[in-house]
């Protein structure tokens, strides 16, 4: 039943355990009107809902989170939303843990991929019993260990990993965009010596804590580089995140790739990308899964083919295209060794598979990029749960 406030009537909600009183009627046209809401740290998560102007549509949304995706989100997912809350209360952080885990159960998403960092004893709990109730997944998210000086922090994160109970913790071990970051094969050679010292670093602690270190393919090496990485480092407990689209930036065969990889898999990130040629290469753009160019449904078999356990996590950065300039020279200098049948066959795929459309983020307001963002997040989920049965 409604209460009566002093402009109108409210109903008490709750939404992740925050309590919170929601305008009807005259109090919801007042509210509107009133352009300099003081949000307080619960208020700030009852936006979510309250903007969606109605009681039909919370009911709608409480029937949308029924239907479960057995899929999880990485926290990159929710970026736009984060900042969002972050303007209307400073103190709030959606990527708590137990914060960001209870915000995918309830969209019904099935766990989280994101930093864990060092938590204490009760916050573990909560944690893994609220994991364990729903039936979630945790991946977590580490960056290795830099040298000799920076291990005791890496063992206290994967000490926090293992007492979650998490599935695995993702990491990578080369800076940003091979054909970005670097100028010459040289430096990449440099990054990758660098990279192999970070995990044989890693290796006995993951090892001691049995917790699986999955270093993501993140546009850094190419297959053949990455499967000699593994293949020396020899670690039962070192395998790959399975990124399903960012080994066709560096001109991989796009499900061969994943063919290859999927025996390291630990972990997944699970994406659908809308290809465009631009004037120096192709356009690569996160999109909702089953709008993009490529074939979900075969990328996921061969994922569940070589490990049926697996549980994935949605990755689609709501973000403006990005440029895989493959036709410069500056991309080519940090793989000359790579042929032109791999530049003709990516080029090929992209002109076999053009975008519908493209999505551009950045022109728009905050609170547009917002919705666009839960649109998106929404849309793969009902495709990994409808169509891929995940």
């Amino acid at each position: 039943m409604p209460f009566r406030g002093a402009k109108g009537d409210y109903l008490k909600a709750t939404y992740l355990g925050f309590s919170f009183s929601l305008p009807v009627g005259d109090a919801m046209k007042n509210e509107r009107q009133n352009t300099e809401l003081l949000l307080t740290r619960r208020e700030s998560l009852a936006a979510m809902i309250a903007t969606t102007g109605s009681m039909a549509s919370i009911a709608s949304a409480a029937d949308e989170r029924r239907a479960t995706s057995s899929m999880g989100l990485v926290a990159y997912d929710c970026g736009i939303r984060r900042k969002w809350l972050q303007q209307r209360d400073p103190k709030f952080d959606l990527f708590e843990p137990l914060t960001f885990l209870k915000h995918c159960h309830s969209i019904g998403a099935g766990g989280m991929q994101l930093s864990l960092g060092v938590l204490d004893g009760a916050r573990v709990k909560g944690l893994r019993d609220f994991a364990g109730e729903h039936k979630l997944c945790v991946d977590g998210i580490v960056n290795p260990p830099k040298n000799k000086g920076d291990l005791a922090r890496f063992e206290a994160e994967i000490r926090t990993a293992a007492e979650v109970g998490v599935q695995a913790v993702r990491t990578v071990v080369m800076p940003g965009r091979r054909y970005e970051q670097f100028k010459s094969l040289a430096e990449v050679r440099e990054a990758e010596a660098n990279a192999t010292k970070m995990l044989e670093l890693a290796a006995p602690i993951v090892t001691k804590h049995r917790v699986r270190l999955a270093v993501e393919n993140h546009k850094d090496q190419r297959l053949d580089e990455r499967l000699a990485l593994y293949k020396y480092l020899s670690c039962e407990f070192i395998g790959a995140t399975v990124d399903t689209g960012n080994s066709f930036a560096l001109l991989d065969d796009p499900y061969g790739a994943i063919e290859a990889l999927a025996p390291y898999a630990f972990s997944v990130h699970f994406k659908d990308q809308a290809l465009r040629e631009y004037e120096h290469g192709f356009l690569l753009a996160d999109i909702p899964l089953g709008q993009g160019s490529f074939d979900l449904p075969r990328i996921a078999a061969i994922l569940k083919r070589a490990k049926p356990d697996i549980r994935m996590m949605l990755e689609l950065i709501t973000r403006d295209p990005l440029k895989v300039p493959c036709l410069t020279d500056k991309f080519w200098a940090t793989m000359p060794q790579v042929s032109g049948n791999d530049l003709a066959r990516s080029l090929s795929f992209v002109r076999e598979h053009p975008a519908k459309t493209l999505q551009e983020v950045d022109g728009l307001p905050l609170d547009k990029q917002v919705e666009l963002e839960d649109a998106n997040i929404a849309a793969s989920l009902k495709y990994a749960r409808e169509v891929l049965g995940i």
